[in-house]
């Protein structure tokens, strides 16, 4: 019997289809532990699409829908504050090549709270830049962990997020320099033991005439575990007081534009949405801002003691 043969274009046709499953074994993308989901309640409205903008001057969000990042342009390098959820990397990534800057230009990522929906992604923005991770002390002890600290008011309630491993810790009152731009860190502990606000001067020009003074706020919300007492119990004593000060003093920040850790908790949404329109004045631009945004907590809180108190009689 004569030898048999496939024609080329048959033969050619077999060796792709018996090279398809290696091809395709061999494109599937590893898991990425450190993107990803957490599941919460609150996730999808959090991680909700948002298109990134210029809030003012070097001054540029960067973040999604619900949930604050924030972008600086030194003109020597980036700086990012916050890291938002796991899940939110991809959508902060494109943000930034959105508006024509390099993911390996950041230089230091802060963070506002180490809990998971403002911290979930730093541990990957922190691998995939190369960038510095810069915390207060308790805050860098919650990110090397991975978890929030036994004394966090929600503690217990918090998922844990991807440990960030190399964290410079900074202290309150101390300033960050990159290129012509100076941040400083405001210990603002109350709704963790270790949140810090970031104050900045943005400016529209490189000669820095036309200039204002920029807070990237951390939440101030009384929020904790319906078995934590913020008048204090036999784990701690009375931190009313020290939250009360910190929300004053907060009230007293220079302060031209507020962006708080949630959006909404400022009206930054409603502001991102008008900036967005085309809105003229600034929509963001409110001296009252930071003033308005501490009392509104200081009434959350002056509401949690008198529940504590209620809670206390029965």
């Amino acid at each position: 019997m004569p030898p048999f043969f496939l024609p080329k274009s048959l033969l050619s046709i077999a060796l792709a289809a018996m090279a398809l499953p290696f091809a395709a074994h061999a494109e599937t993308p590893a898991i990425d532990p450190l993107t990803q989901p957490i599941a919460s309640p609150y996730a999808a409205q959090w991680n909700r699409p948002q298109q990134p903008a210029r809030i003012h001057g070097d001054t540029y969000y960067v973040g999604v829908g619900g949930l604050s990042v924030v972008l600086i342009d030194t003109r020597e390098g980036l700086i990012l504050i916050d890291g938002a959820l796991p899940q939110s990397v991809a959508a902060i990534k494109e943000h930034i090549l959105e508006l024509g800057f390099r993911l390996e230009d950041i230089k230091f990522i802060l963070n506002t709270e180490a809990h998971f929906d403002h911290s979930g992604g730093i541990a990957a923005l922190a691998r995939d830049s190369g960038a510095q991770v810069v915390a207060s002390p308790l805050g860098a002890q919650a990110l090397r962990a991975g978890s929030v600290l036994a004394m966090d008011p929600q503690a217990g309630e918090i998922d844990p997020m991807p440990a960030v491993e190399n964290v410079r810790e900074i202290a309150d009152g101390e300033t960050l320099q990159l290129g012509d731009v100076t941040v400083t860190a405001r210990y603002t502990p109350g709704h963790t033991p270790g949140s810090t606000s970031w104050t900045w001067v943005s400016c529209e020009d490189a000669e820095r005439t036309d200039c204002l003074n920029v807070v990237f706020g951390a939440s101030l919300t009384p929020v904790a575990a319906d078995d934590f007492h913020y008048l204090g119990d036999e784990r701690h004593a009375d931190l009313t007081p020290a939250f009360r000060r910190v929300m004053q003093d907060f009230a007293k920040l220079p302060c031209d534009i507020l962006i708080s850790a949630h959006p909404d908790h400022s009206g930054g949404d409603r502001k991102l949405t008008q900036l967005l329109e085309g809105v003229t004045p600034n929509p963001f631009i409110d001296a009252q801002a930071c003033s308005s945004y501490a009392a509104k907590n200081e009434a959350k809180l002056d509401a949690r003691i008198a529940k504590e108190k209620a809670a206390a009689t029965k």
